[in-house]
Formats: structure tokens, sequence, C-alpha cells
């Protein structure tokens, strides 16, 4: 595999970070940019990010002198740069602008954000969930201009505790699906000395993430169709989104109805068996076993699953039968690493091996 040129904007950020740690000894990929905000824009990195680290994990050691660069020109870098990753935390309308002048300087935009999740041409993609999705990226070259820039996105991070988990069940006939996520600090980019009023306490709400986790799943799931992706029609979703005190792993409690009811077994094999490109592929990122059920009765936990194969895979337990809906279970997943950047890195593997970054 070709080593491609990477760089990362709002790489000051907690999932900045996260990108950072992730792509310093990356085999498809070479960091050689990092972007942040005029205030970092000539400054080393370490400096950059001087007490504000935010991981666990050192700062690599072959980015601790790189200088940072001002993200709001990508004609810095276009001439040497083959991938871009976004983790920019910024005003919407700005956003889209941004990222849009990145993929106008022929770079391919692989983003955290959620700012063109919604727009018809670009692919949202969970990669062992709608990898087809990527084919509708000819025609938005074709909107944006471009021979080789375009833009394509992930899904919210809560997502990836319970869409996987909902996916090879489609096969029922999912008609309707009740969600509750519990969804970590980390997921607003802070930690418990920067988050106290989360101490010993519960947020239940977080802006703008039920509309996201009831509408993004049904554009995973899909067609593209006329160089656009037409959102499925089903099932129906109810969400609520609540905000507690773990530093990293979103859960989520599923209640879901069907057309057939299937049997626990039948549940359990679909879950065990479920395989995606990525698997087939072997990507360096992706879970050797996607989804990981526990069948202990207090299990998954946050702090026990949220790293099951390098916090890339999706934990899930406590199937059991439900009095208003058909079935119910516990999802969990890493939501800074399969959720955010982990999965971003994924999407763009996969961009690689399918020949869309040369």
């Amino acid at each position: 595999m070709k080593c491609y040129r990477a760089a990362v904007v709002g790489a000051t950020g907690m999932v900045g970070q996260r990108f950072v740690t992730l792509l310093a000894e990356h085999p498809f990929f070479t960091l050689t940019h990092l972007l942040a905000s005029s205030r970092s824009a000539g400054k080393p990195y370490e400096e950059a990010v001087s007490g504000r680290w935010a991981l666990e994990s050192p700062i690599p050691e072959c980015v601790r002198r790189m200088p940072v660069c001002d993200a709001a020109d990508p004609r810095a870098i276009a001439g040497d740069t083959d991938v871009v990753f976004f983790a920019v935390n910024m005003p919407k309308a700005e956003l889209i602008a941004l990222e849009e002048a990145y993929a106008k300087c022929e770079l391919p935009v692989v983003s955290n954000t959620s700012a063109h999740r919604g727009t018809p041409d670009v692919p949202m993609v969970i990669p062992e969930i709608n990898p087809e999705h990527l084919a509708v990226i000819p025609a938005q070259r074709k909107r944006l201009g471009t021979k080789r820039g375009f833009l394509a996105v992930k899904s919210n991070c809560s997502l990836q505790s319970y869409v996987p988990l909902l996916h090879p069940l489609r096969a029922f006939g999912l008609e309707a699906v009740s969600v509750c996520t519990y969804q970590a600090i980390s997921g607003a980019g802070k930690t418990f000395a920067t988050m106290p009023e989360i101490i010993d306490n519960v947020l239940p709400y977080i802006a703008g993430e039920e509309e996201k986790s009831e509408c993004e799943p049904l554009k995973l799931w899909g067609t593209c169709t006329g160089g656009v992706i037409q959102n499925a029609a089903a099932p129906r979703i109810s969400a609520q989104c609540l905000r507690v005190p773990v530093s990293d792993g979103h859960t989520a409690a599923v209640s879901v109805k069907f057309t057939k009811k299937p049997t626990r077994e039948e549940i359990l094999a679909a879950w065990e068996s479920f395989a995606g490109e990525p698997q087939r592929l072997g990507l360096p990122s992706a879970p050797k076993k996607f989804i990981h059920y526990r069948e202990e009765a207090d299990r998954p936990q946050p702090k026990l699953d949220r790293l099951t194969e390098g916090g890339m895979a999706v934990a899930a337990g406590r199937l059991r039968e439900d009095s208003v809906f058909d079935w119910k279970f516990i999802g969990c997943s890493h939501n800074t690493l399969r959720g955010a950047a982990g999965g971003a890195v994924l999407l763009a593997e996969l961009l690689a091996a399918k020949g869309y970054l040369d």
C-alpha cells in the first residue's frame, strides 16, 4: 500500500490529539502537517497543546517540534498533502465553507465534524455498514468542480454504540427503535478537570444529539441514486441523549420492534457472524471481530469494555425480551476511538484501499 501524506486540521483539540496519536506510526499515512487556529499557528505542537493535552498517552515524539500551521489557508498545504483529517469546532456555516475550501484545493477531506453529514452527495460512512456510499464521490466532485478533492464524513459518535448492533438485525424487518444514550464527557471535548459540573451529576440535554441520533442512521441505511444519497424510510427511531460522569465510552440502552420477531438465538447468530468490508480487506484499524457479545449480567461497562480490540469494536450485552417492544439490549463503544478519530482513520483506510486517495 502506498504511504499517503496526511494533515490534521484542528490538531490541538481532544479529537485532533486522537488523530495525531493514531497517525503518528500508521502504515498507510505519514503525518506531515498539523493545523489549528491562528492562536496556535507558528508554535511547535508541544507548545501549542501545553496544558491542554487530554490523553493518557504522551505526545508522539515525531510531532513534538512540528510547527502548527494556520488552518484558515488550505493552499499552504495543498501541494504536498494527500489526505486531510478534520476535527474542528466552529460555527456550522464557517465549517461548511472551510471544508469545501480544502476539497476545492484538490484535497480529499475525511471529517469528524457534523457540518456535511446532511449534504446529499457527501458520503457519511461507517465502513462496516455502508461502504457502497463512496460511489457518490464522482458526483460530488462534479458539483465541486474538482478532479481529486472531495468530502467524506463519519457519523455522530453516539451512533457507534447501537447502529452496528441494529444493522445485522435489519434482515428481520426492523420496524421501530427506542434508544437512550449515556454519553461520556470526552464527547464534549472535556475532562473531569474542565467539566466539574458533571461530577455527581447527569445532564439530560446535549444540543443536537437527539436529532442526529434519529436522522443519521437513516442516511447510513439509504441508497445512492442519481448522484445523491436518499435516506431510508425506516425504521422509526426515538432517541434520548444524556451526558454522564464517564471519561470515555458511550453506552446505549436499546429497545427494538420487528415486523417478524427473531429468536434470541437468531439475534446472537447475526451479531456473531457479522463482518464488513474492513474485515474482508484486513484494514489496519479494523477490529478482527466487529461485535463482541458479553454474557455477564453486568456487561458491557465503559470502564471494562470501551477498549475492546483497541477501542475499535462494539460491545453488546443484556439481550432480553421487552414487554413493550420485542427485544432490548445494551451497547457500548469508545467514543473518541471508534466514534471519532479512529472511525475516521478507518474510513480513510477504506478510501485508500478503494483508490479514492490516488
